[in-house]
């Protein structure tokens, strides 16, 4: 994908997914925790460290991403009512044209529950299920999943999780007074070979572009 194309637009078309609902006055208050962060966002100030090619050398990229969060509107699991974000974030390396990394998925609120979930693909072969309690009016919140857990949880396809495998994910989002967003991403892997956990992290600033 390169740099000016929309990222939910270019999988809409690709999968046929429904318009997103409106931003409406409804569709915003019923995110709860999740209201501040729909919209259009842009971060320039990410820094990523990941393992080298030779996975021994520890790589540090500087980054910008592009990150779209759109209302859908109420889900409802029989007695279960969800609303959420649709969410899609593309990043390139500081002077880049191609991207080195997306994400495609859903942000979930449940009120009821007091229960936000982020649930996303990557397009290497892994899928994450990720959650946390969360209060209604939070302004920072902290969701995780690990491998093996039948309810928050990490999918891999065979080479991952042979070669990289993705054993805890965590990630920390806070709401700042000037209206960005900040986040905070660990990325837990275990790399074949190395008796050590590899903590692959990622964080940024976003500030709102429409």
């Amino acid at each position: 994908m390169k740099r000016g194309l929309t990222p939910t637009l270019t999988v809409a078309l690709a999968l046929g997914l429904p318009q997103s609902s409106p931003m409406t006055d409804d569709n915003i208050r019923n995110l709860g925790p999740l209201a501040p962060f729909a919209g259009m966002w842009e971060g320039t100030s990410g820094v990523d460290i990941a393992p080298d090619d030779d996975r021994v050398t520890v790589e540090r990229n500087e980054f910008s991403e592009h990150v779209v969060l759109e209302p859908i509107g109420l889900v409802q699991n029989h007695e279960q009512s969800l609303y959420g974000l649709r969410y899609a974030k593309t990043a390139w390396r500081l002077g880049a044209e191609d991207p080195f990394h997306e994400e495609v998925g859903y942000w979930l609120w449940d009120a009821a529950a007091r229960q936000v979930m982020l649930s996303f693909i990557v397009p290497r072969g892994v899928t994450v299920l990720a959650g946390g309690m969360v209060e209604p009016d939070a302004k920072s919140f902290k969701l995780a999943a690990e491998v093996g857990s039948e309810v928050f949880g990490i999918c891999s396809g065979p080479f991952l999780d042979e070669q990289f495998k993705t054993v805890r994910y965590d990630i920390e989002l806070t709401v700042n007074e000037d209206g960005s967003f900040s986040y905070a991403q660990n990325t837990q892997l275990q790399i074949k070979g190395q008796s050590e956990i590899f903590a692959h992290t990622d964080d940024n600033t976003l500030r709102k572009v429409e």
